[in-house]
């Protein structure tokens, strides 16, 4: 697959699983209790046993905004039920006490953004403002279908899907990765996984802060810790 392109509705290890995961976790599907437990098995099992189970909480877009520097997010290693149950207790707390919620140092997109627009220039393309400010215009240079891809995903666990499940496949500097995104009425969240089985490479499970109970909820019902 050529580093400019992706595919937003392909095959991926759900597929080796279910004869159309597209339909297999909607609330209209009787199965749908035999099958989430399958897939988040399928997909976590191997990162919670390595120990390379990672959750990014992304918060800061409101009311429709979608503005890279307002998008902040904290990462935190998962290692048993208890650990996400930790940090939904911490957001909760800075809720009720009026203070700001947890925030990494590291920007999602807004940096990366800037340092792919820097290789590009240095490569000799140019980038005018229109590009930079249109994310459907950043695949364009390299390294910007990464970004818009992780941007339409943060936009979607933000501000919802009418999908239960979509499949990505995604070509980043680190190699190829599926994602897996799910939006159920038990939760909404994406898992972000190595394309081919990498026993050391970081699984993320990412979704919103306002998500942290009901996926803490799910994953203790479908026994993934």
């Amino acid at each position: 697959m050529p580093y400019h392109e992706a595919n937003e509705h392909a095959p991926g290890r759900l597929h080796a699983l279910f004869t159309d995961p597209y339909q297999a976790f909607g609330n209209h599907v009787h199965a749908r209790w035999d099958n989430l437990p399958v897939a988040l098995h399928a997909l976590l099992d191997r990162p919670v046993a390595a120990d390379v189970l990672k959750a990014r909480v992304i918060h800061g877009w409101e009311n429709g905004n979608f503005q890279l520097g307002e998008l902040n997010h904290s990462d935190h290693a998962l290692r048993r039920l208890a650990d996400l149950r930790h940090v939904e207790a911490r957001y909760r707390q800075a809720r009720s006490d009026g203070q700001a919620l947890p925030s990494d140092d590291r920007s999602l997109l807004e940096r990366p953004l800037d340092d792919a627009i820097a290789q590009a220039e240095q490569a000799g393309q140019s980038i005018d403002d229109l590009t930079r400010n249109t994310p459907a215009r950043w695949p364009t240079f390299e390294q910007g279908l990464f970004l818009y891809t992780f941007f339409k995903i943060y936009h979607r666990l933000t501000y919802g899907e009418d999908d239960a499940y979509r499949s990505i496949r995604c070509l980043a500097a680190r190699g190829l990765y599926e994602v897996h995104e799910f939006h159920l009425e038990e939760g909404e969240f994406a898992i972000v996984t190595p394309a081919e089985d990498e026993p050391q490479a970081t699984t993320l499970l990412i979704l919103h802060e306002s998500q942290l109970e009901p996926v803490s909820q799910l994953l203790q019902t479908c026994r993934i810790f």
